[in-house]
């Protein structure tokens, strides 16, 4: 029988995990979301376009492929709708490519609203919400009152909605928040319509009949494992587990099954919204690693704080995760830096610690390790051993500190600019 593997991010997001996907589909035959929302930005780089994904798996484009959004996953009917027909437009059928979990749960305009309210009561302690709603539809889930994807094919559907609609508005009363959902509120029906198209499926039945007839499945995260609900820097994290461990729960897979776990990092460290960030930069050099990295959210286009890679977060999320192989994104971003640095410790209270602690907060001052820069373009390395031996040294050091090899280098975002070792 076989497993799933798995690919997900070991930062804070924004890792790279689109291309990574679509560069590793043509060894699976099915890709599937386990986690997330439209909080999600994956953006693949080929034929000279640019796609950016938010909740279809990023195998959509590739021939043969079949995509599964799990029961993980929480779904806004608007943004997928206009997601598919952005792919559709480039004459790829993705109905026949895609099949929705029946236990994903859908995001209401309400829920927007919602997460709009609540950070705007937070004032400076707001978390940096995409504003997708992705929160509330999690509340609703874990509090039982949400609504999911098989409920859009009972009788009763408008029921439902309107009785969760209304839960809803009580809520916002309470903030004081007055919002008109009625022209998203068209578009969200529209959009369920849209969604008819597709097959539901009871998605754990299906990944567990796959694996019974040997078919290769890759699962696919969403957000970072430093954003995970449980183990990342709460309460500025995101409401899902973006861990390993989600894939059992976000597609119904039993921890036995899990097989390779591939973990994805940049060759230096950035963070979207609030929260601590050990190794961010506020100098010039913060701001080149911006602006060289074109480091702006694929989602929401917000300037994304930049730093060294911190090796203690890194090594944390591999040990969470399981990683058995590494892949490092964005290598080339550092091309022109006379000396990097990378985080091997923290001092925090005056004391010298080397794990990612409880206290992830502005009390961490970074111990940093320096080494030689390459300076030198690499984009159009091919081969690993085509490297300068500056770059060579720095991927061995992250190996040799992880316990575990970079399989996989990226030097550029299409997916030719790859090496596989």
């Amino acid at each position: 029988m076989k497993k799933v593997d798995v690919v997900l991010g070991l930062q804070w997001g924004d890792e790279g995990k689109g291309k990574v996907v679509d560069v590793l589909t043509p060894n699976y035959e099915v890709i599937a979301r386990f986690q997330g929302g439209p909080n999600a930005g994956h953006s693949l780089h080929f034929g000279g376009e640019k796609f950016v994904l938010h909740t279809v798996p990023s195998g959509i484009f590739r021939d043969g492929s079949q995509n599964i959004i799990g029961n993980g996953v929480v779904i806004d009917p608007v943004i997928l709708a206009e997601e598919i027909a952005q792919i559709e437009a480039t004459g790829i059928d993705v109905v026949s490519r895609m099949k929705i979990s029946k236990r994903a749960h859908l995001i209401l305009p309400t829920h927007r609203a919602l997460d709009a309210a609540s950070e705007a009561a937070k004032g400076k302690t707001k978390i940096g919400s995409t504003l997708k709603g992705i929160g509330p539809a999690y509340m609703d889930k874990t509090g039982r009152n949400g609504l999911r994807v098989g409920d859009i094919l009972l009788p009763d559907f408008k029921q439902r909605y309107e009785a969760l609609k209304e839960k809803h508005f009580f809520q916002l009363r309470q903030y004081d928040y007055q919002v008109d959902v009625t022209a998203y509120e068209k578009e969200w029906f529209a959009g369920v319509e849209s969604l008819k198209r597709f097959e539901f499926v009871d998605s754990e039945i299906t990944v567990n009949n796959y694996l019974k007839d040997d078919v290769s499945i890759l699962a696919e995260g969403a957000q970072g494992s430093l954003l995970d609900i449980e183990f990342g820097t709460y309460p500025f994290v995101t409401s899902s587990n973006t861990l390993c461990a989600g894939v059992c729960t976000g597609l119904g897979v039993a921890p036995t099954r899990i097989g390779e776990v591939y973990g994805i990092f940049k060759a230096y460290c950035t963070r979207v919204g609030s929260g601590p960030f050990p190794t961010e930069l506020f100098d010039a050099t913060g701001e080149t690693l911006r602006q060289v990295g074109n480091e702006f959210g694929a989602t929401t286009g917000r300037p994304r704080r930049c730093g060294w890679l911190d090796l203690v977060a890194l090594k944390y999320a591999v040990m969470m995760n399981g990683v058995t192989a590494l892949i490092m994104m964005k290598s080339d971003i550092l091309n022109d830096f006379d000396t990097i640095k990378v985080a091997v410790g923290y001092e925090v209270n005056g004391q010298k610690v080397d794990y990612f602690p409880y206290e992830a907060d502005e009390s961490i001052t970074p111990i940093y390790r320096e080494f030689e820069g390459w300076n030198c373009d690499i984009c159009n390395v091919r081969d690993f051993e085509q490297f300068p031996q500056q770059f060579k040294d720095y991927v061995a050091f992250i190996e040799a500190e992880c316990g575990v090899p970079v399989k996989i280098i990226s030097v550029g975002p299409d997916r030719e600019e790859t090496i596989v070792r």
